[in-house]
């Protein structure tokens, strides 16, 4: 895999994150889901799985701020991917469903060359 600096959390670049083979994503220490434009998951790599105590196979399809994470159906994150149209920022955020308040980082990533959007969360 590629230097860890340029894999971290703060620094991937979303053109990496575009490039990585689903066993490189679920290596990474950190959760990465992947979002198409509608906000349907298509990539849930294993540490998210594995933090969040949700199987990917029942995740990927689902609507993620519908279905799996209504908590961040708001205007710090659902609704930032529908005003902006680039986004790379992180943002200190709790998760609050299925689960007890869990303090977490969030990175957002979007560009308007990309179809994908991501959430990264540090826990």
């Amino acid at each position: 895999m590629r230097g860890d600096t340029v894999l971290s959390f703060e620094a991937i670049p979303l053109d990496t994150l575009l490039t990585l083979e689903a066993d490189q994503l679920d290596s990474l220490p950190y959760g990465v889901v992947g979002l198409s434009t509608e906000g349907i998951v298509e990539i849930y790599n294993a540490t998210e799985a594995k933090l969040a105590g949700l199987q990917s196979d029942g995740v990927i399809g689902t609507h993620y701020f519908a279905v799996t994470a209504q908590c961040m159906n708001n205007f710090m994150v659902a609704q930032r991917f529908e005003d902006e149209a680039e986004i790379d920022a992180i943002i200190d955020y709790v998760l609050t469903l299925r689960m007890r308040p869990t303090p977490v980082r969030l990175r957002l990533l979007k560009a308007p060359r990309v179809d994908r959007r991501y959430i990264l969360v540090q826990r």
